[in-house]
Order: C-alpha cells, then sequence, then structure tokens
C-alpha cells in the first residue's frame, strides 16, 4: 500500500514569509487563532502538490490564488515540502522565476541520494503521489468550514444532494444542467455569440501585434546598440584616463616629438608647395571659379537648345501668318489701302451703245414725223418732233442707269465675292487683325533668333576662354570634361595641401602648449606602461562613440514612445494566446457542452442507482459514531433525499428535521464518507480540515475528535482551527501531535 505522510512544510506564501510546519503520522491539531495562517497554510499543500494556475485571473467579488497568496514581503513565492511515498523519503521544491508564473519551477528530489525522482514533474506531482486529481482532492479531502450554520430546512439535503452530483455543494444537478445549457447557448454562432466576438477581437489584436513585434524588433536592436555603445564609451573614458597619465609623466618626451613633427608637417607642406608652383596648380579660388562655369556651360546649353525650339515655333507661327494674309482678298495692300478701297467700292462700266442707238433712232423718228407734218404747218411739226426727241432721250437716260448699277454690282462679286457692304467691311477688319498678327509673328522670330544667337555664342565664348585657362596647367585638356577631370585632380592636390597645413598649424599649436606647460613636470614619477594608443585616437572614438550613442538614445526613445503609445506586445501576445485559447475552447466547448449535458444525466442516473445507497451506508457507520449511537442509520435515496434513524426509535425521519448541531455532525460524516469512497483506498490520501469543527458544541467535537483520531490510524489527518479546545482535548495524548501557532 503506497502511503503518502507529510513530514514538514516551508513556505513563502501569502503571510507567511518563510516559516516550517512539522507535521506526524496519523492525527495532528494545529491550532491557531483567526489571521494567523491556518487557511494560507491549506491552500499552500494544495499549490505544492498540484501547483498554481497562473492563467486565472481576476474577477469582481474573486482573486486568483497567484494574487491572493502572493507573498506580503514582495519576495518571490517559494515553498517546500518534505514526505514519505511508499518507501521513499521525497524532497519537493517549487520556487518562482517569473513572476508571471508562481511556483512554475519545480524540483523532486530523492532525501537521500538527491537524485531527481523520475517521471514527477510539477504537472503530474498531485496526480501521482495522491492518485487523484486537484479538483477530486478539493472537492474530498479538503473540508473547509462551511461559512453558513446549516439549520432545520432543506438545505443540509440540497448541499449533500448538491455535493455528490456536481462536486459543488453550492451547485446542485439541476444547476448545473441549467448553466451548462446557458453556456451552450452563449457560444452558438449568432449575432450575439462568444464565438463571434472572440475571433473578431483577435483579428484586430492581430494586427496590433504585428506592428508592436516590428517596433519592437527594432528598439530591441536601437538598445542593444545603446548598451553596445554605453559600454565602449566606458572603456574610452577609462583609457582616456590612462592616456593622461602617460602624457604628465612623458610630456617632455612628446614636446619633442611634437616638435619634430611640427617640423615635418611644415617641410611636407613647403614640399607640396613646391610641386604645386611647379604644375602651375591654380588657387582655390580659381579651381572653384572653373568648376562654376563648366557646370553653367551646361545651363547654357539647355537655354540654347530651349531658345532654338522656340525660334523654329516662331517661324512656323510666321509662316502660317504670312500665308493667311495671301489668301485674303486684300494681298498685297495695305491697311490705309484697304480702308479707302473699302469706303468707295469699285463702280462697273456703264455701255452707252443702246443708249446712243436710242437716241439716233428718236431723232430719226423725229425728224420723219416733222417732215410728215410740215404740209399742216411748220409749228405742229416742230412740235411733234420735239416731243419724240425728248423720248429718244429720257429712255437713252433710263437704259444708262440701269446698265451701270448691274456693271457696279458685277465687280463686287468678282472682287469680294459678294455685294454686302458689311461683309466686306469684316473681310477688311480680318485683314487688319491678320496684318497685325504677320507682324508680330516676325518679330518674334528675329527677337528670338537673337536671344538663340546670343546664346550660342555666349556658349563658345564661355568654352573656350575656361579651355585657354584650364590648358596653362593641364595642356592635354581640349575639351569640357577633360578640364572638368584635370580641375578635379588640381582641386584634390590643392585640398590634400590645406590638409597638411591644417595638420601643420594642430602640430604647432600642440608644441607650443607643451612647452608652456613644461616647466611644471614632475621629474620624480615612477615609470608607467605605455598606452596602447595615443589620446587623439582614443578622443577621436570617444566624440565618435558618444555621437553615435545620443543618435542611438535618440532613435530608442522615439521607437520607445511609438511603443508605448501602442501599447505592450507581451501583454498583447498573451492575451492573443488567451484569446486562440479561448476561441479553440469555445468551439471545442460547444460541441462538447451538448455531450457533458447527456454525460451529467446519465452520470446522475448512475449516481442515484449505485454511488446513493453506498454512500448512504458508509455515511450512517460515522454517523453513528460522531453521536454516539444516537442515530444508527442513515437513507439517502435515489434522489439524495436524506433521513436519519435514531436508535431509541427506530423510525427515519426527514433530515429537516434534525437540530443544526446534528445536521451539522451528518454533513461531517457524509463528507468524510465521500472521502472514504472517492479516494483511493491504496494511496491513503491525507485529509485537511480547516476549521470544521468550529459550529461543533463540546460534547460533538469530542465525538468528532474520537472519530478523526481512530480514522488517522489508516492516512495521515491534518485539522487547523482556531480554538483551544481541540489541543487540550488531545493534552495528554501521546498518539496525537498538538502543536499551537501564534499569531504573525
Amino acid at each position: 500500500m503506497i502511503v503518502l505522510l507529510i513530514h514538514r512544510m516551508s513556505a513563502t506564501f501569502g503571510r507567511l514569509q518563510g516559516p516550517t510546519l512539522e507535521l506526524k503520522p496519523g492525527l495532528n491539531i494545529v491550532q491557531a487563532p483567526n489571521e494567523a495562517g491556518k487557511s494560507t497554510w491549506c491552500a499552500f499543500l494544495t499549490a505544492m502538490l498540484y501547483g498554481i494556475n497562473s492563467r486565472e485571473r481576476d474577477k469582481a467579488g474573486f482573486i486568483a490564488e497567484k494574487n491572493r497568496y502572493a507573498p506580503w514581503s514582495g519576495s518571490s513565492m517559494s515553498g517546500r515540502l518534505d514526505c514519505r511515498s511508499g518507501s521513499d523519503e521525497l524532497t519537493l521544491t517549487r520556487t518562482t522565476r517569473r513572476q508571471t508564473a508562481p511556483l512554475a519551477e519545480f524540483q523532486a528530489l530523492y532525501a537521500g541520494t538527491g537524485d531527481p525522482v523520475p517521471g514527477l514533474t510539477g504537472q503530474t506531482c498531485g496526480e501521482t503521489l495522491l492518485g487523484v486529481s486537484r479538483e477530486v482532492f478539493e472537492r474530498s479531502a479538503f473540508i473547509r468550514q462551511s461559512g453558513l450554520a446549516i439549520t432545520q430546512d432543506a438545505g443540509l439535503e440540497r448541499r449533500i444532494a448538491s455535493l455528490i452530483s456536481s462536486g459543488e455543494e453550492d451547485t446542485s444537478y439541476s444547476e448545473a444542467r441549467e448553466a451548462l445549457k446557458k453556456q451552450l447557448t452563449r457560444r452558438r454562432y449568432n449575432k450575439n455569440g462568444m464565438i463571434p466576438a472572440v475571433e473578431a477581437e483577435l483579428q484586430d489584436m492581430e494586427r496590433q501585434l504585428s506592428d508592436l513585434r516590428a517596433l519592437e524588433s527594432q528598439l530591441a536592436a536601437a538598445r542593444q546598440r545603446v548598451e553596445a555603445l554605453s559600454a565602449r564609451e566606458v572603456s574610452l573614458q577609462d583609457e582616456l584616463a590612462a592616456c593622461d597619465a602617460w602624457e604628465r609623466q612623458s610630456q617632455a618626451q612628446a614636446l619633442a616629438e611634437a616638435k619634430s613633427a611640427a617640423e615635418a608637417a611644415e617641410q611636407k607642406i613647403s614640399l607640396l608647395r613646391q610641386r604645386l608652383e611647379a604644375d602651375r596648380v591654380p588657387e582655390v579660388d580659381t579651381i572653384g571659379r572653373l568648376r562654376g562655369a563648366i557646370v553653367n556651360l551646361e545651363t547654357v546649353r539647355k537655354n540654347l537648345e530651349k531658345a532654338r525650339t522656340e525660334r523654329d515655333e516662331a517661324m512656323k507661327a510666321a509662316l502660317r501668318a504670312e500665308a493667311a494674309v495671301s489668301e485674303s482678298p486684300f494681298a498685297g495692300q495695305t491697311a490705309e489701302q484697304v480702308r479707302r478701297e473699302v469706303a468707295s467700292p469699285p463702280d462697273g462700266k456703264p455701255s452707252y451703245t443702246a443708249a446712243a442707238v436710242l437716241a439716233v433712232c428718236g431723232l430719226l423718228a423725229a425728224a420723219a414725223l416733222g417732215w410728215g407734218l410740215w404740209s399742216m404747218g411748220p409749228l405742229p411739226a416742230l412740235g411733234c418732233a420735239a416731243v419724240v426727241v425728248l423720248a429718244s432721250i429720257g429712255g437713252a437716260c433710263a437704259l444708262s442707269r440701269s446698265a451701270r448699277k448691274k456693271a457696279r454690282a458685277a465687280a463686287l462679286i468678282k472682287r469680294y465675292g459678294t455685294t454686302d457692304t458689311d461683309a466686306i467691311a469684316a473681310l477688311a477688319d480680318t485683314y487688319y487683325k491678320l496684318c497685325e498678327t504677320q507682324e508680330a509673328t516676325q518679330a518674334d522670330v528675329s527677337a528670338k533668333t537673337a536671344t538663340a544667337d546670343a546664346l550660342y555664342a555666349s556658349l563658345s565664348s564661355n568654352e573656350q576662354g575656361i579651355l585657354l585657362e584650364v590648358r596653362r596647367f593641364a595642356p592635354s585638356a581640349f575639351d569640357i570634361p577633360a578640364a572638368d577631370e584635370a580641375l578635379k585632380g588640381a582641386f584634390a592636390r590643392r585640398r590634400e595641401l590645406s590638409g597638411a597645413e591644417t595638420a601643420a598649424r594642430e602640430t604647432r599649436l600642440r608644441y607650443e602648449v607643451l612647452a608652456q606647460q613644461s616647466p611644471a613636470l614632475s621629474e620624480e614619477q615612477s615609470p608607467l606602461t605605455a598606452p596602447a594608443r595615443e589620446r587623439a585616437s582614443v578622443e577621436q572614438d570617444l566624440e565618435t562613440v558618444r555621437g553615435e550613442l545620443a543618435a542611438a538614445r535618440s532613435a530608442a526613445d522615439q521607437l520607445s514612445g511609438q511603443l508605448n503609445a501602442r501599447g505592450d506586445s507581451v501583454v498583447l501576445s498573451s492575451q492573443a494566446a488567451l484569446l486562440t485559447e479561448k476561441r479553440d475552447a469555445l468551439n471545442a466547448e460547444y460541441d462538447a457542452i451538448a455531450l457533458a449535458m447527456e454525460a451529467l444525466d446519465s452520470a446522475n442516473t448512475t449516481l442515484q442507482n449505485r454511488f446513493s445507497p453506498a454512500l448512504g451506508r458508509r455515511a450512517a457507520e460515522i454517523f453513528a459514531r460522531l453521536t454516539d449511537g444516537r442515530y444508527s442509520g442513515v437513507v439517502l435515496d435515489r434522489a439524495f433525499h436524506l433521513s436519519a434513524e435514531a436508535a431509541d426509535e427506530r423510525i427515519y425521519r426527514d433530515a429537516a428535521f434534525l437540530s443544526a448541531g446534528a445536521a451539522d455532525q451528518l454533513y461531517l460524516a457524509v463528507r468524510l464518507a465521500i472521502c472514504d469512497l472517492v479516494l483511493p483506498q491504496e494511496n491513503c490520501v491525507p485529509i485537511v480540515l480547516d476549521d470544521a469543527l468550529t459550529n461543533f458544541d463540546d460534547e460533538r467535537c469530542a465525538s468528532a475528535l474520537r472519530y478523526l483520531k481512530e480514522a488517522a490510524q489508516t492516512r495521515q489527518i491534518l485539522l487547523f482551527t482556531c480554538h483551544s479546545r481541540e489541543a487540550d482535548f488531545f493534552a495528554d495524548d501521546a498518539d496525537v501531535f498538538v502543536q499551537r501557532l501564534a499569531a504573525n
């Protein structure tokens, strides 16, 4: 038979700040006042065996274990349990590496050798040593104070039925089934379902995580760079201090070296200047001017191309204007000529032949008529002849006017294509505008041609001027690209000289400074090891590192600000993981809840048919012991309805009619009976009672203690109590281990 026996427990857990609780085989009475840590020890034992659920969260009216039992001192949660499992002495320890996972670090060792116990992990410890899950242990072997006195009503029956059917004293089978039904409804894929809500929240959180992880990666790299640069800065500062010490000792020698360096630098400058003069290399200003001129050439060239394009477009416009003028009926005339012509349009040349013939005929007719009437007298003859002549002349004049009008109309149509004077005036106005346009286009062509010619002349002149100057020191430069390359080379040589001059000035200045300091040097200095590098190199590196460090810190601060504004990726990842688990759980639970409801119905039926009679028999035996034989039997029917049989009456009475004290005894008898039936007999799981006898009077308490002592012969029993009567009852009993704890 495997027996689990707890020797001692040491805890940093809630209000417990490292105390050790010694335990013995059999019945252990631990007496301590309220708020002394009794319930904390009970919770600690469960945590050592089964761990703490780090995923549990605080809720309204509920504090998660990881927060409720966080050490008051601020230390990390830890504990040790020394026990015997079968014939093996074991030491179990749990520590906390991360505050988000208290007691997650588990170790099980053989006490004699210190070797790890194979197969025993933090997840399997409790179930391996006790043979039951955490839920079964807490609902059977872990008996807490009820919190409410059991009265003479249906409360006792209701609590026992709930405990047997659902495993929870406060939840009956019907309540459990209704709760499952509600959970099934809540998980449905409807508008207000839990699964769609979780999936939407998860999608949004994954998007946020993607953005955060990118920022975190950048921030991690920036912080690593800051750390590396900070360490480099400290190292360079130390190196610079060593250089200071060395320089103070070797300043005299450094003075000579500085003088030599100054002379060498000046000699280098002299040599460079000689070479520049020999090669006729121009000054920096001249080089800059010529290179600027080369740059301007490209601008002039582009302007020339643009001017030529604009000139060509102007010529095209001029040709179009000239063609439009040539097509006008007024082509070749000036504006003044057109105005005169429009003011007096051309008349047609009339034909006088018909009029002359008519007049002659009239005269001949008059003569004939006069000759015929002469016989009547000269006056009548002359009168008639005169009338004929006048008529002939009138006819001739009328015929002349008609001919002239027709001739004028024909001339207008031939010239302008119309006889409408307004239309002719409109043609004249159009002609005026066409002439003006022609003049403007011709002027634009002239201006743009002059501009293009000027730009071309400027380009050619500037190119020749540049090449002329460059070939003074670079005879092979016959084009602008070659001249530009020659100028670049000349600038590089001038820059070399400038750099040498700067170095020479710095060297000379250093020499002068050292020369001023040399009289104050001490000659009695112990020799030092020469630094690995010169001070200038260290200072340069330090300056560079400080600049890079400032930039890196600024970048890290910016990234940190962005990251803080977006939230904590660890929290979001944890939330996303929880949401994923929640979604998967909901999907699985939705299919499982219906099956669970069926299983609950089947289990309830099974409990009613099988478990109730056995539980009733065992509870009757314990109830008889607890009541000193006043009650001889207990009946628990299939509906978990309780009846108790008084020994002197031999009649079963409803448990609702029991006294409050008898109801407490019956409740304890049922709980102990459940332990006997549920817990594996081969493991002898320890039983923990946390103020379970608080509501018992002295007589009932004594009966319960006697039974517990007897039951402790086969298993370890831990009774935590705030009263002294339990400890006083076993004060002289060597078989019961009694200890009294002081208040913290």
